[in-house]
């Protein structure tokens, strides 16, 4: 059996817990399910145990956010030298551990996704700054390593920051099965359906005005906002100084199966984000029979398969947004085709395949070093 040390600075969970969260937890759960000894190196959170078994995952909050990475760098050390663990698995989804400088293991980098400049966006100048810089030293530092990424995306990413080709493999995440069956197209009102975490990178603004423009001429037509974060309050004034406040609801956090009571009812899902690693979301909704608008972004472009599944249109361009979501609330034969289309594609991604090529992944990883 292969011994795995995680790194990945939130736990299934954290409050603020998102896409790459689930991804480590369906996958990792499962290899550790099949003999594997897992743990991870996350930060702590208000409330939450020091240690805790998390999905079959052995979790270990080591600190509060400002001293969680060189806490996390100094377990990973003493772990490594001591030879209590085979293989340490780097989560590439925010500030890069840097995990080769002081891992006297192989490191298998898992990329969900690389901000680059759109760091920018997402939070302050000063940490975005240190995100952008330690960017900039992974195709140095991780020369040795090998990546797996979860969209094509992702690896043309890291390709063009001088990562070679043949040491990073693309795996796609799977999903859960939806908990109903979808219901026909036919069934389901005007509703707009958005899923996921409320950053401003999200570009959920977008979505709001595009809906502003629909009004008009689909008066029935309702968005809903599931999902929290940070750039709620903001996005709550937008719909308001948008005339949107009355056909707008923001659920919030809301559990699984309300999740897809939501998707199943709703025309369009929308995914405005100006990147992503690939989009579960977008698959989720899918997988119930709902088609997606999103922008042409690095992640989006390979999980929505344009004019079958859904629509890719510019980033942040709200008069195209406009018109393919109003095409889809409008066009019968449109949605309906999409919506068959869109169960069809989900069909492919499954969890235990993909915990597959992981288990895979990490034999590899231990032969290349």
């Amino acid at each position: 059996m292969t011994r795995v040390l995680i790194l990945n600075e939130r736990d299934p969970r954290h409050p603020k817990a998102g896409g790459a969260e689930v991804h480590v937890a369906e996958i990792f759960g499962r290899l550790a399910a099949r003999g594997h000894p897992i743990s991870m190196l996350s930060s702590s959170f208000p409330g939450a145990a020091s240690r805790e078994r998390v999905d079959e995952i052995e979790v270990e909050r080591v600190g509060a956010l400002p001293l969680y990475y060189p806490r996390a760098a100094w377990s990973c050390a003493r772990a490594t030298r001591r030879g209590s663990v085979d293989v340490v698995v780097e989560c590439l989804n925010k500030l890069p551990f840097l995990s080769p400088v002081y891992s006297r293991k192989p490191v298998l980098a898992l990329c969900h996704h690389l901000f680059g400049e759109t760091a920018f966006q997402q939070v302050s100048w000063p940490i975005a700054a240190a995100v952008w810089s330690a960017e900039r030293l992974i195709p140095t530092l991780y020369r040795r390593e090998h990546f797996v990424a979860i969209s094509e995306s992702t690896r043309d990413d890291l390709v063009r920051r001088g990562i070679a080709g043949e040491r990073v493999e693309v795996h796609h995440p799977g999903i859960q099965p939806p908990s109903l069956a979808p219901p026909d197209l036919a069934e389901r009102g005007h509703r707009v359906v958005y899923v996921g975490r409320l950053e401003r990178y999200k570009n959920v603004d977008v979505l709001i005005q595009a809906m502003a423009r629909l009004a008009p001429k689909i008066p029935d037509a309702e968005l809903v906002v599931i999902g929290e974060g940070g750039d709620r309050a903001r996005l709550e004034g937008v719909a308001r100084e948008a005339g949107m406040a009355e056909r707008t609801r923001f659920t919030g956090f809301i559990e699984e199966a309300e999740r897809d009571r939501l998707l199943a009812g709703s025309r369009v899902c929308v995914c405005p984000s100006s990147k992503e690693g690939w989009g579960l979301t977008v698959i989720e909704a899918n997988a119930l029979g709902t088609p997606n608008v999103a922008s042409d972004a690095p992640g989006l472009r390979d999980s929505v398969r344009d004019g079958e599944t859904g629509f890719l249109v510019p980033d942040r361009d709200v008069a195209a947004f406009a018109d393919r979501i109003g095409a889809l609330l409008t066009d019968d034969a449109l949605a309906l085709r999409m919506s068959r289309e869109s169960i069809a594609w989900s069909k492919r991604f499954e969890w235990r395949h993909a915990a597959d090529q992981m288990e895979a992944a990490l034999e590899t990883s231990m032969a290349v070093r």
